[in-house]
């Protein structure tokens, strides 16, 4: 692991690093937000995923995290959305696939299968590499996301329920094998047979028996991209027959930007904060 910057803010230190990753086959970027500390406890990590055409970069700079993670005590890991690099394959014209739009997805059809394995990387590869590098507490841990970083962090949640003990969301997409932004890079990096797109798709994965104790959604009213895109009644009819508690907030007036985000980041912080105290 390299260091690319760090700077202190709020008494803490805001950093982003770089390593060689295995499974993206690329060097990959991601931004750590560590707290003042009083002592040598290791304190709860949150992650946060972004959204299509993002990077570390945007929370970092737009979403307003640090003053409250720094009262809380929280670590604030935020990773890149995809692989990049000039032998990763691309669309640079299309900005809903390719570099900055890895879906969090292992893709399974070439070219790529090389490099867009995100899952992975998120499940194995970060964690152990944040695990050895940072002051964290691996038992207390909790993942949030805006869009299709809203998607990640429901399915990897839903994957994997017995990680992380709290799920929050900023207008995500619920059920990408149906939304305009999503279906079009399912095929590419899944393939044809749209029963593999339900091992990345929350309301699926629900339908077929994935149980996560409980969501929190914010959704603007105002979201461009609400009807055609997000859709988060579907989430909401899924969650009902499942059992399982979503708190949905219709956000009246709000867009999609990080004007959106940044107002109901405190939140968000304190509901995570709420679920991973010891």
């Amino acid at each position: 692991m390299k260091t690319i910057s760090t700077a202190k803010s709020h008494g803490g230190i805001q950093g982003v690093y770089a390593h060689h990753s295995t499974a993206c086959a690329c060097e990959m970027t991601f931004a750590v937000f560590v707290p003042p500390r009083s002592g040598t406890k290791p304190l709860p990590v949150l992650w946060y995923l972004s959204g299509l055409t993002c990077t570390h970069q945007n929370v970092l700079d737009k979403g307003e995290y640090r003053r409250l993670a720094a009262e809380l005590g929280m670590i604030i890991v935020c990773p890149d959305t995809s692989p990049r690099g000039q032998t990763v394959p691309d669309e640079p014209d299309n900005w809903q696939f390719g570099c900055g739009a890895g879906f969090y997805l292992d893709a399974t059809q070439a070219p790529f299968s090389a490099n867009y394995r995100m899952y992975t990387y998120l499940t194995e590869e970060l964690p152990a590499l944040i695990a050895s590098e940072f002051p964290v507490d691996m038992d207390r841990q909790g993942i949030f996301g805006h869009s299709m970083g809203g998607h990640g962090a429901l399915t990897l949640a839903l994957k994997n329920a017995g990680r992380f003990r709290s799920c929050s969301t900023f207008a995500p997409i619920v059920h990408p094998s149906t939304a305009h932004w999503s279906t079009d890079a399912f095929t590419k990096y899944l393939g044809e047979d749209q029963a593999a797109w339900r091992a990345y798709d929350a309301v699926s994965l629900i339908e077929d028996g994935k149980r996560f104790p409980e969501f929190l959604v914010d959704q603007g009213s105002a979201d461009s991209f609400l009807d055609n895109g997000l859709q988060p009644w579907l989430l909401e009819t899924a969650c009902k027959d499942a059992g399982i508690p979503l708190t949905l907030n219709m956000r009246e007036g709000y867009d999609h930007s990080y004007h959106f985000i940044s107002t109901f980041m405190d939140d968000h912080l304190h509901w995570h904060a709420q679920r991973l105290a010891v």
